[in-house]
């Protein structure tokens, strides 16, 4: 029976000839094999990651080495501790560049020192002497003229081992054209030091006064030193020993007696421009004790130069008739530093 197809399509379809496959001859049609042909799988989806921030940020790292790279100390630790707070997660990164900043400090130190080592070992007596020159006067008219000077040289040299210390100071003043007071001291400590805090001394000194009851008085003395503070904005030296006086006194004999020597000597930096002093020395014997104490506050003006306010106070225990045992004396200088 006879099919109808209604589409177009499909009636072409019905009427086009059955397509045959050809086979290889002498191959039966049921053993034909169809050949794959292989294909490479697709290529995987492109993903783009984002790398992860740096546990340090750059701009960090860029701070703290150039606080480092401006060799101030005190800056470059205070960067680190703020770029800690700002990049907690960088601990270990400026661990290590905080360790090589201070190593490289550590290196620089250790040759610094070795130099100043090799420079104090190698110095001739006349050479690493400093110390300051200090220079005052004063003169008034009226019902009396009165004209004064003052003269000061303060010298130290400090070695490995031994320091020496070198002082001399004149006072010479005239009222109404006759010396009223006429003061001169001279001394030298030499110091051997055997810890960082503690020496022991030696002392000569010369003093001439006649206003306190003596021409000439020479001092030698021993004795032990302890410095409880000694940073770079204060110092502090206390010493003590026996020490042996001659005196040669403007009324009576010469005597050479045994005496106890004390100092007590502070220096306070307050402000890089400031700083506050007090020198007081005792000699205590049985008929003849006295002290000399110095306050004194320096300003800084210009370069090494600087002014000085000072007060003195000397105490005589043993001194002529019609002279007065406590003598007080303000001053103002100037220094030069050397």
């Amino acid at each position: 029976m006879p099919v109808s197809f209604s589409h177009p399509f499909l009636a072409a379809m019905a009427l086009a000839p059955t397509p045959v496959l050809a086979q290889p001859e002498g191959v039966a049609p049921d053993l034909v094999e169809l050949e794959i042909i292989p294909q490479d799988p697709p290529p995987p989806p492109f993903i783009h990651l984002e790398p992860p921030p740096p546990a340090l940020p750059t701009d960090v790292r860029l701070m703290i080495e150039t606080a480092i790279a401006a060799n101030n100390e005190e800056a470059a630790r205070h960067v680190i501790a703020v770029a800690r707070k700002v990049a907690p997660r960088g601990d270990k990164d400026i661990d290590a560049i905080e360790k090589r900043w201070k190593d490289r400090l550590a290196a620089k130190a250790s040759d610094e020192e070795a130099m100043r080592i090799a420079r104090l070992r190698n110095a001739g007596p006349f050479e690493i002497w400093s110390g300051n020159a200090e220079v005052g006067g004063f003169r008034s008219t009226g019902t009396s003229s009165n004209v004064g000077a003052f003269a000061a040289i303060d010298l130290e040299r400090a070695t490995i081992d031994w320091s020496h210390k070198l002082f001399a100071s004149a006072d010479i003043q005239q009222t109404n054209g006759a010396t009223s007071a006429e003061r001169i001291l001279a001394s030298w400590q030499p110091n051997y030091r055997f810890s960082k805090q503690a020496y022991s001394f030696g002392i000569a000194q010369y003093e001439r006064d006649p206003f306190a009851g003596y021409d000439a008085r020479a001092t030698l003395g021993v004795g032990m030193g302890y410095r409880p503070l000694n940073t770079a904005n204060l110092k502090l030296e206390i010493e003590g020993g026996p020490a042996f006086r001659h005196t040669m006194p403007i009324e009576g004999d010469e005597r050479t007696h045994l005496v106890g020597r004390g100092s007590f000597n502070i220096q306070w930096q307050a402000t890089p421009t400031l700083k506050l002093s007090q020198q007081t020395a005792l000699f205590l014997e049985s008929n003849s004790s006295n002290a000399v104490a110095t306050t004194a506050i320096d300003a800084k003006l210009i370069g090494k130069l600087r002014s000085r306010l000072s007060y003195n106070v000397q105490y005589e225990g043993n001194t002529p008739l019609g002279t007065n045992a406590l003598n007080t004396q303000s001053r103002v200088t100037f220094l030069y530093g050397f």
